[in-house]
């Protein structure tokens, strides 16, 4: 019906992107300098454009039309007239089809080829040049959706920060090889709602499950040439549509209905959301939206030569996060995922970027404004990588109250104190706590440290006890990718071996690390996977890796060992459940004393003696016992110590007083053994980790 319409009415400038009223379509999308802008309507598939219109208004800065009679299912793309002049940052070209940046939904795929570039691929002027040819045929399409979805019967868990327990994982790479899910649905939105994921979720004690991106995101031209793809995802395409890749049927409610049944297991649902560039590349890169739509606008150009764009993230460009309708589409992105999808959370990825003012990085930059004060976005979950490749990119700490941030210095600190590294104590004390000489400011709390002993990015937890190099030769480039520093020890081989000593030894390491990571101030994020002892063959930069290098082989984990570990990282959850002082929602400064004379934070050796200045300083101690004490409800004084020894041999704790009696709840070198009564002394072993207890009410 609607390709027999001459014009478009002149619909509304909000909101932006296609929004389906019940009698037609309202299309709205934001340029401050083209001249003109026009819709192109195709077939369902998207092949054939059947109709072209002039967008009739711009208000605002905002180019809008209304298609009567228009339906969901619709499939469309913008055409941008205007100048093209690459040296003060313009690039319109209206040859060259442009993806409607609040497309809920894409329809097809890119199909690389040099007519998606704005300028000629081989000119002598290079970027300069100007490209004639239709790059319609080689793009996604955009499709009009009613994605109206009944929320009120569902139930956020809200699980308190102090709470939390977070499981990164990768939709695909989670269930791929998971038999217990149907075939058709493995690796896809559906799976992640079905009962042997939730249960095993529930099993070992996570309450977020946080998912690698799932915005719609390109295949890397370089990549494909050479028979790899983008497993990871943190190339955007498109901010409001799910990647239909992980879909296992038409419906994107699919996704809905797994968050669902998340929630309704009690567990939230985080997103990791790339809003600091997009897949358009540097000034050499394709023109498949924001580029053709408003290069200057968008993106951050070079000042004094907006040629080039301003390239802090490493991938070729970066988000204007200066400009008013840049902030909005990231924060309309946002509340849509949160509103429509009920996610529970985000987590940034290179978050230091979307604080970036002319001046540098900015804690009260516009975006985290926006984003604090926001009725919506300001009550969920909101965790930042704290770092860019930009100059000041390291910002961990400086982030504002509301946010959490990516603790590398924790992973760091933990992995060298493991494998042995000298004068790592004091260190390690600090990461325990919760880092508050890093995040005890603004009144911030211990939550806002994210405690990751691994990520996606990295060895996984079992890697770095296995391989000292990495080995990354299946990602084809010469092994020269991915981190050379990686903290990591082999225990004697480099890789996988039958002698049993070097087996028990990792083994103990890493259970070990996990009794630390758990024993911490400060929110745990396990890597989907760690809890049986994954690897990635020394992969630590699998992000092209869409194979059994980085889906999550469920045979390793039903085998005795993978059972064992994740028996192991139960407990560890049950312990941090059972015991406040594991998961203190404040920060604890070694006073306000729960008892006579037991503080709510000590630090002891092994002899049972308060550590001096000298012992912090001591590069040789190996052996550290950390005390916390609370008062409970009926008065009691409970601690709960954690006593580590990362030196080659056997170290018997003499444990300080008070004399009450005392439980060891797990050892990292006894897994099987349950909780036993013992004296004042205890044998810690090579590597190991006890986590002990005593309860005991004092005289008035």
């Amino acid at each position: 019906m609607h390709t027999l319409v001459d014009r478009l009415q002149p619909g509304s400038p909000y909101p932006l992107g296609a929004t389906f009223d019940g009698l037609g379509v309202n299309f709205a999308v934001f340029s401050a300098n083209a001249d003109r802008i026009e819709l192109c309507l195709f077939d369902p598939e998207g092949k054939r454009e059947l109709k072209r219109f002039t967008l009739p208004e711009c208000t605002d800065e905002v180019w809008h039309g209304y298609l009567p009679d228009a339906e969901p299912g619709l499939v469309y793309g913008y055409r941008a007239h205007g100048r093209y002049a690459p040296e003060e940052g313009h690039r319109f070209n209206p040859n060259k089809l442009l993806l409607d940046p609040y497309a809920r939904r894409l329809q097809g795929q890119i199909k690389w080829t040099d007519a998606l570039h704005g300028y000629r691929i081989g000119h002598r002027k290079e970027d300069l040049s100007f490209d004639k040819r239709d790059s319609a045929p080689a793009m996604p399409k955009a499709m009009v959706v009613d994605d109206h979805w009944d929320w009120s019967r569902d139930r956020r868990p809200n699980t308190p920060w102090s709470d939390t327990v977070i499981y990164e994982a990768h939709v695909k790479g989670l269930t791929k090889l998971m038999e217990e899910v149907p075939a058709r649905e493995r690796g896809t939105y559906a799976a992640l709602g079905h009962p042997a994921v939730i249960r095993h979720l529930k099993r070992i004690g996570v309450t977020a499950i946080e998912l690698l991106p799932i915005h719609a995101f390109t295949q890397d031209r370089f990549l494909q040439e050479k028979g790899l793809r983008n497993y990871w995802g943190y190339n955007t395409l498109g901010f409001f549509a799910p990647e239909q890749g992980y879909m296992s049927s038409q419906h994107q409610d699919e996704l809905r209905r797994a968050v669902h049944r998340l929630h309704k297991a009690g567990i939230e649902v985080i997103l990791d959301v790339v809003y600091n560039h997009t897949c358009e590349g540097s000034e050499r890169g394709p023109t498949l939206s924001w580029r053709g739509l408003d290069n200057a606008s968008y993106y951050r150009l070079v000042e004094g030569d907006a040629r080039y764009t301003i390239n802090d993230t490493g991938t070729g460009n970066t988000l204007n996060m200066s400009k008013a309708r840049v902030i909005q589409m990231v924060a309309d992105s946002l509340r849509y995922w949160a509103t429509s999808f009920g996610v529970d959370g985000f987590r940034f990825d290179l978050g230091l970027t979307l604080g970036r003012e002319a001046t540098g990085f900015d804690p009260g930059a516009a975006f985290f404004d926006v984003l604090r004060q926001d009725p919506v976005l300001g009550r969920l979950k909101l965790i930042a990588e704290p770092w860019d490749v930009g100059p000041g990119g390291y910002q961990l700490g400086n982030f504002p109250p509301g946010f959490a941030e990516w603790n590398d210095k924790y992973r760091d600190t933990v992995r060298e104190y493991w494998r042995g590294e000298p004068g790592k104590r004091a260190d390690l004390a600090a990461r325990l706590s919760g880092s508050g000489d890093l995040f005890d400011r603004r009144a911030r709390r211990p939550w806002a440290s994210v405690n990751l002993l691994a990520a996606h990015d990295g060895f996984t937890l079992a890697d770095t006890v296995t391989y000292e190099k990495r080995h990354n030769e299946a990602n084809g480039e010469d092994n020269r990718d991915g981190h050379s520093h990686n903290a990591s020890r082999n225990w004697g081989v480099e890789g996988p071996t039958d002698d049993a000593v070097v087996n028990d030894a990792r083994a103990r390491v890493m259970r070990s690390m996990l009794t630390t990571q758990f024993a911490s101030l400060g929110t745990p994020m396990l890597v989907a996977g760690d809890e049986f002892g994954r690897t990635q063959q020394g992969n630590n930069n699998a992000y092209c890796q869409d194979n059994e290098i980085s889906w999550l082989d469920w045979k390793a984990a039903a085998a005795p060992e993978g059972q064992a570990l994740i028996d192991f990282t139960s407990r560890l959850t049950g312990l941090r459940r059972r015991f406040t002082v594991l998961r203190n929602p404040t920060f604890l400064y070694g006073q306000d004393s729960p008892g006579e004379g037991v503080d709510d934070i000590e630090w002891w050796d092994e002899r049972g003696q308060r550590l001096s200045p000298g012992d912090w300083q001591n590069p040789d101690g190996r052996a550290l016992l950390m005390r916390r004490a609370t008062q409970t409800e009926d008065g009691e004084v409970e601690a709960v110590s954690l006593l580590l020894n990362a030196s080659a041999d056997p170290i018997t704790f003499t444990l300080p007083p008070p004399h009450a009696a005392r439980t060891v709840l797990l050892d990292s070198a006894r897994p099987d053994q349950g909780e036993i009564e013992i004296d004042d002394r205890y044998e810690v072993a090579p590597q190991g980790a006890v986590l002990i207890t005593w309860r005991s009410s004092f005289p008035e």
